[in-house]
């Protein structure tokens, strides 16, 4: 499988470790009231879905950074790459 980087370019899936759910950027706020019952939400209940799903890679051999790949299940194909903190900026979270 070959991630296309949005920084180097076409890299082998074998220079990155899969990190799960990308929904794992949306970190729950340990203040708030429901802390306990949406960081058990947030560490324990995972989707896995059959078909498009937006995942978090690491690019372990590579730059070290964050990517979030939007891939499909059942084919492997990969439709869209983008880095993690930019994912991340776009929804008011900072990187």
């Amino acid at each position: 499988m070959i991630i296309n980087h949005p920084l180097l370019g076409p890299r082998d899936a074998q220079e990155f470790t899969y990190l799960g759910d990308a929904s794992l950027i949306d970190r729950p706020d340990w203040q708030a009231p429901d802390a306990a019952r949406t960081f058990y939400e947030y560490l324990y209940l995972r989707d896995n879905p059959a078909g498009e799903h937006r995942e978090l890679w690491f690019h372990e051999q590579g730059d070290r950074s964050w990517l979030v790949v939007t891939r499909n299940t059942l084919t492997h194909e990969i439709t869209k790459v983008e880095l993690a903190r930019e994912v991340a900026r776009t929804r008011g979270r900072s990187a």
